[in-house]
């Protein structure tokens, strides 16, 4: 049996590649793959605007190629697991 971060690992990249390749390349995200993950597997998603998610995308996407790579999809992920590290330790 898999280690829980084992675990958490493994459903981070598997989230990414059930949304990349929709819309051409299966190894990056293009900006409505990037939406539709953001807005179906983040709470916070539903309430971000689509010029916020534009943002977000200019953002992460470090060589302009207009799609997010897995390697900018893991530092998305980064930030936002600093985020929650912040937001924990205000709640301690």
């Amino acid at each position: 049996m898999a280690a829980p971060l084992d675990q958490a690992i493994g459903l981070l990249v598997a989230t990414f590649h059930k949304y990349s390749g929709k819309e051409g390349d299966k190894n990056s995200l293009s900006k409505g793959e990037l939406k539709e993950l953001i807005q179906k597997e983040l709470t916070i998603g539903p309430k971000l605007k689509d010029a916020e998610i534009a943002g977000l995308m200019e953002d992460l996407d470090r060589n302009k190629d207009q799609e997010v790579n897995f390697q900018e999809y893991v530092t998305f992920l980064g930030a936002l697991a600093m985020i929650y590290n912040e937001a924990l330790l205000q709640y301690k």
